[in-house]
């Protein structure tokens, strides 16, 4: 299962905070998928083949803060275990034009993975996709600069990274996650 976070709305869509989003719909481009409205899942859902392999593709309705209940309702409807789900995000702590995959770790104050993590019964196994957008310096600023546009510069690099990230997708599913980040980690915008 592939989630991408975001906020819904228009208002929203070209904003840092919806990284995760466009990473979901770059890779339901590339695999013609067309993302549905789908209620039960709280969500726009998709479904990809990726080497041999079908992918849930989510991108959850509700607000950052209430990602969880559109993860969980989808992960539990299909029974697939938290360890088989990656979570696509926006990351200050990275520049714009890096994205890296992990495995596991905290929720590092943002409140997406904070409510998955506590929807999924505090489990925490699940791959993240941290897609770089920068730190505006000040923590008083990191409200304003999450749910804000980025410069066009560092939006091209961030857009790089994405197609990079969607690229790796082929290989983590042919050889894992360790081929995967070799690859994602070695990418310069």
């Amino acid at each position: 299962m592939l989630v991408g976070l975001a906020n819904p709305g228009p208002e929203y869509a070209n904003t840092r905070h919806n990284a995760g989003a466009w990473f979901i719909e770059e890779l339901a481009a590339r695999y013609n998928c067309t993302l549905k409205h789908d209620p039960k899942y709280h969500g726009l859902t998709g479904k990809v083949i990726i080497q041999g392999q079908e992918f849930k593709l989510l991108i959850p309705t509700t607000y950052m803060n209430l990602s969880g209940k559109a993860v969980s309702s989808l992960a539990n409807f299909f029974k697939i275990p938290v360890e088989n789900i990656l979570v696509a995000h926006d990351e200050m702590d990275l520049d714009p034009g890096i994205a890296k995959l992990k495995k596991g770790g905290g929720h590092g104050g943002h409140n997406g993975l904070k409510d998955i993590i506590a929807k999924m019964a505090n489990q925490k196994d699940f791959m993240r996709l941290r897609i770089g957008i920068g730190h505006p310096g000040h923590r008083e600023m990191v409200t304003g600069w999450v749910l804000g546009k980025a410069a066009k510069d560092d939006q091209e690099k961030m857009d790089a990274a994405v197609d990079e990230a969607v690229r790796c997708m082929e290989i983590l599913a042919k050889d894992g996650v360790l081929k995967a980040q070799n690859r994602l980690h070695s990418f310069k915008p």
